[in-house]
């Protein structure tokens, strides 16, 4: 019996509670409604970028070619005698003069023969003067004496030329620079194929490099060219001195010499150099970096900012730098190309420029 009961108030419930559902959906409608709407209000956040300004400048074209470092002066120290060597008067690594003795080689024998010749020179000097008396006095043929003339000449001759060979067993620095490692120690038999040391004049140092044919005729004599070494970061600069008088008919290159100063002796002779060729020059070029540059299918574009907004320019290029490129055509004096974020950016978007050059 009190089923009809529980159906009635059950009714009676859902008819009280039917508006507020209804109202309910109908808020949520309208929630729904204006979300496309309120996300459509809510504009893109504009996409910070670096920024370059476009303006006439000299621009240099240039290629970098490997050379190689030589030292101003550098020679191999040999012996020009077979003897046995007996004193080593320079430490390795030291600075000698042009003069300072290096090595001594045993010379004993080498003075006796000077002494007996010595001896023998004063006795025929006695005979040449004792001749010369008589000849005076008509107490002596003129034949004898152009004998003893002669004899003492030989001597003095035979002295000149073993002096000679003394002065080669002390061998000495031809000129002022720096001692390699000493390869050999008292004791030792040397001969003239045997390398004693090394001495370089590195005061100066020289860079040898190829030029490809096509850029021969650029490298004038006179000319500064900036180059590089691994060993730090620094710049350095050489003049063109020299240049072959052929081709190299395998390489089809020049062969290029330079000279430069060697601050401090930081630069070591067989180094590898790296030069930057200057070939051509312009002085009203436009140019902007590297990197601001796009390849596509057409060429190559750059992104330009005008009022905050970013716009796609085809560009033509011509020269290249190691770090920026000259602009031909599609770019005018004045535009702001944008440097960074390039991958964020497309046509037409929003842009920030934090930073401009």
């Amino acid at each position: 019996m009190s089923h009809p009961q529980l159906k009635n108030k059950t009714y009676w419930l859902l008819l009280l509670l039917l508006p507020v559902i209804l109202f309910i959906q109908a808020c949520e409608t309208q929630a729904n409604e204006q979300k496309p709407a309120l996300a459509a209000a809510v504009p893109n956040p504009a996409v910070p970028a670096d920024g370059y300004i476009v303006q006439p400048t000299s621009f240099s074209e240039e290629i970098e070619i490997t050379g190689t470092l030589i030292a101003n002066q550098e020679v191999t120290i040999a012996s020009e005698l077979m003897r046995k060597l007996v004193a080593v008067q320079v430490k390795e690594g030291n600075y000698v003069s042009t003069g300072t003795l290096l090595f001594q080689l045993d010379d004993a024998d080498l003075q006796a023969q000077l002494e007996r010749l010595h001896q023998q020179e004063k006795l025929a000097a006695l005979n040449e003067a004792r001749l010369k008396d008589l000849i005076a006095h008509d107490a002596a043929i003129q034949q004898d004496y152009d004998q003893a003339i002669t004899n003492l000449n030989v001597l003095k001759a035979e002295i000149r030329a073993l002096a000679v060979t003394i002065d080669k067993t002390r061998i000495r620095a031809p000129f002022n620079g720096r001692i390699g490692i000493v390869r050999v120690y008292p004791g030792a038999l040397v001969s003239p194929n045997t390398v004693l040391t090394n001495i370089v004049d590195d005061t100066r140092i020289k860079v040898e490099f190829s030029v490809p044919e096509k850029y021969a005729n650029l490298v004038a004599i006179g000319k500064s060219q900036r180059f590089t070494v691994q060993s730090d970061t620094g710049a350095y600069y050489a003049t063109v001195v020299a240049k072959e008088s052929k081709m190299n008919e395998q390489t089809r290159t020049l062969l290029v010499e330079a000279i430069g100063a060697n601050p401090h002796g930081k630069l070591v002779s067989g180094q590898s150099a790296r030069l930057s060729l200057a070939l051509h020059t312009a002085n009203d070029a436009l140019k902007v970096p590297s990197q601001a540059l796009m390849p596509n299918s057409q060429g190559y574009a750059v992104y330009v900012a005008k009022n905050n907004k970013v716009q796609l320019a085809p560009v033509v290029i011509g020269q290249r730098g190691a770090q920026e490129v000259q602009i031909i055509s599609g770019l005018n004096q004045g535009d702001t190309v944008i440097t960074s974020n390039l991958l964020r950016l497309m046509p037409g978007a929003d842009v920030d420029l934090v930073k401009i050059k």
